[in-house]
């Protein structure tokens, strides 16, 4: 096979996670996580390791058994869709290594800290419900907000009874804390 058409170095791919890290986790910032974050995140390497990958790489074998691989869509998805996984598995890993558990669940501290579900008031006197929890858990659909978000940083260290301001896009706005609760993330 000719060297034209080999790649020189696969360091591509380990760029683009690096990349990928700074862009979710700043400098200088620890990588928090709630042990149901650290737990999902776990259950998806190992589904990757042991489960997609291994499939994957047998179809990639069965197509390229099947002679001329430049024509070969399975052959060509597959080794794309493998790069994809070997890339997930590479950025997980690095996630989980830097990873630092912060398990407050059950605990009854008076103030707002990293895994605190609170509920505040805004100005309309309209209640919502966060759950502060690290950059890789984020999923506002439930309510889950990085510790390093707006909201989080105005709730943060707060009590019940405090007014605190979030500062939004639209300007300035007063929000009160009105429960604070430390229940179990799964």
């Amino acid at each position: 096979m000719s060297k034209a058409f080999t790649k020189e170095s696969d360091g591509g791919d380990e760029d683009e996670i690096a990349a990928g890290v700074e862009a979710s986790d700043p400098q200088g910032f620890v990588n928090y996580i709630t042990p149901g974050g650290f737990k999902r995140l776990n259950d998806e390497l190992a589904r990757l390791w042991k489960d997609d990958r291994p499939k994957l790489v047998d179809t990639i074998a069965w197509a390229a058994s099947n002679g001329d691989r430049s024509e070969n869509g399975d052959y060509i998805y597959g080794k794309r869709k493998l790069r994809e996984i070997d890339r997930r598995i590479r950025f997980l890993r690095r996630r989980l290594d830097t990873a630092v558990v912060v398990d407050n669940s059950g605990q009854k501290h008076e103030r707002v800290y990293f895994g605190a579900t609170v509920t505040f008031a805004d100005e309309d006197g309209a209640e919502r419900n966060v759950s502060i929890v690290g950059v890789d858990e984020i999923d506002p659909g439930r309510g889950r907000v990085s510790w390093i978000s707006p909201i989080a940083t105005a709730l943060l260290k707060g009590s019940v009874g405090d007014a605190v301001t979030l500062r939004t896009p639209r300007g300035s706005e007063e929000i009160e804390i009105v429960e604070i609760r430390y229940d179990e993330l799964p």
